[in-house]
Parts: C-alpha cells; sequence; structure tokens
C-alpha cells in the first residue's frame, strides 16, 4: 500500500513536471514564432534590415516596397492565412496535450495522443525552418541574389544595381531549439508520466 502511494505521489509530481516544461517549451516555441529568422540589409537604402523573415512572411521597408521589385519577398495569397492557421493548430496541439490521457494504435504500436500531438508539432516546425530555408534560397535566385552572404539586386523601377548583405537571425536557431526541445518532451513524456497516465 505505502508503495502503492509513494509510486503515485511520485507519478503525480512527474506529470506537474512534465507540465511546465511543456508550458516552458511551448512558450519557446510562440517566441520564436515571432521573433526574426532572417534580415537582410540593402546599401543603397538608408537604416537596417530593409527585408526581415517570419514564419508568417516578410516584413519589407516601403523604400524595398517602392523598387518594384518583389521577386525576394512576395507569397502567394493564401501563405499567411495559412501559417497562422498551422500556428493555432499547434497551440491547440500543445494545450491538449496537457491533459489527454487517451491512446492511439498505429499499425501495432500503442502511443499515447499526447506523445503523438507534441510531435507532430516539434516535426512539423522543424520541417518549417528547412523549407523556409529552402524557399529563401529559391526566392533569392529568382531574383539573382545570394540568400546569405553578399550579392547584387537590381532595383525593378531604376534598374539601377545595388548591394546586399543578408543572413540568418537568432531566432532562427532559436527555431530549431524550439523544435528539438518539443521533439525531446515527446520522446521523454513516459518518463515523467508513467505507463499508467497513457
Amino acid at each position: 500500500m505505502q508503495s502503492d502511494a509513494a509510486g503515485g505521489a511520485r507519478g503525480g509530481t512527474g506529470v506537474w513536471i512534465f507540465r511546465i516544461l511543456l508550458v516552458a517549451a511551448a512558450a519557446f516555441f510562440v517566441y520564436t514564432f515571432f521573433a526574426p529568422w532572417w534580415s537582410a540589409k540593402l546599401a543603397a537604402l538608408p537604416g537596417e534590415d530593409h527585408l526581415v523573415l517570419h514564419p508568417w512572411g516578410v516584413e519589407v521597408t516601403a523604400q524595398v516596397r517602392a523598387s518594384g521589385n518583389d521577386a525576394l519577398y512576395a507569397m502567394p495569397w493564401f501563405f499567411e492565412p495559412f501559417i497562422w492557421v498551422y500556428f493555432a493548430a499547434c497551440l491547440l496541439a500543445l494545450a491538449a496535450s496537457l491533459v489527454l490521457n487517451r491512446q492511439i494504435s498505429i499499425g501495432r504500436i500503442r502511443l499515447p495522443l499526447a506523445t503523438v500531438l507534441i510531435g507532430l508539432v516539434a516535426v512539423s516546425y522543424l520541417a518549417a525552418a528547412g523549407i523556409a530555408y529552402g524557399v529563401g534560397e529559391l526566392r533569392a535566385d529568382w531574383a539573382g541574389a545570394n540568400f546569405i552572404g553578399k550579392s547584387t539586386v537590381t532595383d525593378g523601377g531604376t534598374g539601377n544595381k545595388t548591394k546586399m548583405v543578408s543572413d540568418l537571425e537568432i531566432g532562427y536557431w532559436l527555431a530549431l531549439g524550439a523544435g528539438s526541445a518539443l521533439l525531446a518532451l515527446s520522446v521523454l513524456r513516459r518518463l515523467f508520466v508513467g505507463k499508467a497516465a497513457g
């Protein structure tokens, strides 16, 4: 009886420790979603960071928009709404995983639904970071520029050439860290909550 009670107490403590860690990782995820992932400065324009990439799109200064060369930043109309729906779905999945105790079957394998949800958010966010880099490389190539480093771009309005310096921001690396932290929690969840909790 005493050992069962002690095991239950440890399990309850582990659940709350896991919940705290998951909330912290979710907050980290939210922070990186709004943090800059990439930025570029055009030598011909005053100021810094004339283009700033976030997961939801690219912030562009008025001077860059006036140049008429949108090859570096223009996205399909549905992109930003889709990303916000994805963001909301991730937050709902993480919130649900705090309280869900159900299990699901994947073939012959039974897994806690909470573990699956956290893992899906983690893998999808890591994939999003990789896709963002790949799309950035592609769009920069279309514009005749380098996604990372120094390059020369053409003003779509005047035809003048200007130097551009671009690089990944710390937010990109933090996003990879947030995805990795969520993935680790999905893998280690059972160590905190125990088998009985699901």
